[in-house]
């Protein structure tokens, strides 16, 4: 009888690393979830974690350095609540989504809200 193993859940997952397909799917799927109603914003959240193979996140965020002018084009993608996660803008009005830096990015290049 062969033993079954699990794999350690992932915590972080790279953008670049998804097919153009599934870098698209990401894309549409967070700025749903950024503008989703409080029934919408979990499924799409859960949609997110079986794409990316986060399986254990509730919350999903791409680091805000592959955006922001003064980033370093960090393209991980990683579980809100990993400690060392920095807050680097919180969510607009009548969105769900604060720019957030992995922890990573967190820890060497940290550009908090209150720079």
């Amino acid at each position: 009888m062969a033993v079954m193993t699990h794999a350690p859940a992932r915590l972080e997952a790279n953008y670049r690393s998804l097919s153009t397909d599934d870098q698209d799917r990401f894309d549409q799927l967070m700025e749903r979830a950024d503008h989703a109603g409080p029934h919408d914003y979990q499924p799409l959240m859960d949609a997110l974690a079986v794409l990316t193979g986060l399986f254990t996140a509730r919350d999903i965020a791409r680091c805000s350095c592959w955006t922001d002018t003064r980033g370093c084009g960090c393209a991980v993608i990683f579980d809100t609540a990993l400690p060392g996660v920095v807050v680097t803008a919180t969510n607009d009005p009548d969105c769900n989504l604060s720019q957030l830096q992995c922890p990573t990015c967190g820890h060497d290049h940290p550009r908090p809200i209150t720079d």
